[in-house]
């Protein structure tokens, strides 16, 4: 079942179990509310009768939307006026439209759920360190073999035996040709040293 709601000047189409952020409301976080103003509901592609139908919510968090900056400025009359606003919400979840309340919330199928996960942990527990890896390993490749994980092993990128690696070396040595000395041709010519006259007898 849907229904339209209005709250705070706007209007909003919501299911039981939606979150929607609305305008600042008053209350604090838990505490429920009802949302009166609905403009129209229906179930599928049929409608129903608004007369008296009620949208129960609980408010998950009062918050702040983003920063908006207000600058005002009239060129040549050195005027200039800068303020932030952060405007208030509310986020709320919606838990039933008349009747029909939201289905239980993914979190609590988890947590029943988990119960069972815990026993797998402590049976693995009672395996020797060694026996786990071993058994975590195999898993692995055989996920790698059937194509399930993403990539491929990478093969080790260092050479297999020494003389591979003496190879290499040279080939490294050549690369790097050495560098030649600076040039002189446009150099400013070095100013020669002041001689020195014989005195007069």
């Amino acid at each position: 079942m849907f229904a339209v709601v209005r709250t705070g000047g706007k209007q909003y189409r919501v299911h039981p179990g939606d979150k929607i952020v609305v305008e600042k409301l008053d209350g604090n976080a838990g505490d429920k509310i009802t949302l009166g103003d609905i403009l129209l509901a229906g179930d599928g592609g049929s409608l129903q009768k608004t007369d008296g139908l009620t949208v129960a919510a609980e408010i998950i968090a009062q918050a702040k939307g983003d920063k908006v900056t207000v600058f005002k400025k009239r060129r040549r009359h050195n005027y200039r006026r800068k303020q932030g606003h952060r405007q208030q919400h509310t986020i709320l979840r919606i838990v039933a439209i008349g009747d029909h309340k939201a289905e239980k919330p993914a979190k609590a199928a988890k947590a029943e759920a988990a119960p069972k996960a815990e026993a797998a942990p402590k049976a693995a527990a009672d395996k020797k360190p060694a026996a786990v890896a071993k058994e975590k390993a195999a898993a692995e490749t055989a996920q790698q073999k059937a194509g399930e994980v993403a990539g491929t092993p990478t093969e080790n990128p260092a050479p297999a035996d020494d003389k591979a690696a003496g190879a290499a070396k040279p080939a490294a040595k050549k690369a790097a040709p050495k560098a030649k000395a600076a040039s002189t041709e446009n150099a400013a010519p070095a100013k020669a040293a002041a001689k020195k006259t014989p005195k007069k007898k």
